[in-house]
């Protein structure tokens, strides 16, 4: 005969109450649930944190964009020991034009120098790193500008003094006054600060020197660099000193569109190589990293999730080893009731709900535990949490399957036991 409504609000009723009458019981064999559901949550949340904060860093690189950086090749950093020693290498302003004549659909900007530099304001030296760029530059990289203006076409065409701090390099220099409006020296040239942007996220490599102290940047126009600094840069080291010639540290290059990055990636590279003798560039596809960091965050997610699915596990086995004792414990019930007219699907059905009260008690308490995780993250440690409605829904289902998977076998057990052998169980 098939369950009617109140006869499954009937049963359910029954099966509260019978929980409720172990309440530590209950209670402690729910938590492996509730840690379990809110483990996948949390696990789950964090990690798509992160991986958003990645992603989010490489879009802000532009997913049309190819950057060529010049990179200095592992025989000239050899024989740099040799004192005096010229290393010309890197990118060309030839590099440029021949870019800009084989691929016609292309935009081509952001070409930068850089140049090692000591920064001072009065008494206060940094170790500085200044970067000749154009005014555009700021659209195309994660800097933000924080005060002031940066380098304009003015200080392009008058090749100004203007420069523009990193708001780690003006903490520094200017501990009381106002940076904007004040005269810095980049070397032995004074140059006027008009503005303060975010401090760029350098790698681990390029944060500091050999001494461990941090390298702080200045920005100012493209011809200003080439005319003040000039293409030859001395670098002073300890018993010796190396000269490089580069014309170009930086260009950044934009397709038609995002079909087209990686086929241009790979050209450009082929023309590249075949213009340049030895491997003194490096080519970086925002597009590309965005593509590995998306199949990251895939087995990232796989691998936190079957961790925390491990909790789970264990909350099952803990609902399977209480639900047997249960049983045990009531045997003598088991025959009353069949002996007053239960029958055996009766009697599987009650235990069985018992069992997927307690999952879906756990999965309730888990998900608000695991909601409640990632935000104190968020707020004590500063990291990215985000939950998905996906997580929450997958976390709750998981706990009711395994409330009815781990609580079958149980439920099973005590409806097949025979009302005759029930009824003299002592």
């Amino acid at each position: 005969m098939p369950f009617s409504t109140w006869k499954i609000i009937r049963i359910g009723k029954q099966g509260f109450r019978s929980l409720c009458e172990h309440k530590l019981r209950t209670l402690l064999t729910a938590l492996g649930i509730i840690f379990g559901v809110s483990s996948v949550i949390a696990m789950l949340a964090i990690g798509e944190g992160a991986s958003h904060e990645a992603r989010e860093q490489i879009r802000g690189l532009g997913s049309s964009n190819i950057i060529i950086r010049s990179r200095k090749p592992e025989e000239s950093m050899s024989s740099a020991s040799t004192n005096q020693q010229l290393s010309i290498y890197g990118l060309t302003y030839e590099d440029v034009m021949r870019i800009r004549q084989l691929y016609p659909d292309v935009q081509l900007h952001i070409p930068v120098r850089e140049i090692a530099c000591r920064l001072r304001f009065q008494e206060i030296k940094l170790p500085g790193k200044v970067l000749g760029t154009v005014p555009w530059f700021l659209e195309k990289s994660t800097l933000r500008l924080k005060a002031g203006r940066f380098i304009d076409d003015y200080d392009m065409n008058t090749v100004s003094n203007a420069v523009v701090l990193t708001e780690q390099t003006a903490r520094r220099l200017f501990t009381l006054e106002y940076p904007i409006g004040q005269n810095i020296y980049l070397g032995n040239q004074a140059y006027n600060v008009v503005g303060i942007v975010s401090a760029p996220p350098a790698p681990e490599a390029e944060k500091g020197h050999k001494d461990g102290k941090d390298v702080y940047e200045a920005y100012i126009s493209a011809t200003a660099a080439k005319r003040r600094f000039g293409e030859i840069i001395v670098k002073q080291e300890t018993g010796s000193s190396s000269m490089e010639k580069v014309e170009l540290h930086q260009l950044t290059v934009s397709a038609p569109n995002d079909d087209s990055v990686l086929p241009l990636a790979n050209a450009i590279r082929t023309t590249l190589q075949h213009t340049h003798k030895q491997a003194d560039f490096e080519i970086t596809v925002p597009l590309e990293l965005l593509k590995q960091a998306e199949k990251t965050k895939q087995i990232f997610n796989i691998v936190l999730g079957s961790i925390a699915a491990i909790s789970l596990l264990v909350g099952g086995i803990g609902i399977m080893n209480i639900m047997l004792a249960t049983v045990t414990e009531r045997t003598r019930e088991i025959g009353i009731r069949r002996a007053l007219g239960a029958t055996r699907g009766d009697i599987l059905l009650h235990f069985l709900t018992e069992a997927l009260l307690l999952s879906l008690g756990g999965g309730v308490v888990g998900i608000g535990l695991g909601i409640a995780i990632p935000a104190a993250v968020t707020h004590f440690a500063g990291l990215t949490t985000i939950i998905q409605p996906t997580a929450l829904i997958l976390a709750f289902s998981i706990s009711v399957v395994t409330g009815v998977v781990f609580g079958l076998y149980p439920a099973r057990r005590a409806s097949l036991l025979s009302p005759i052998e029930a009824l003299r169980y002592e």
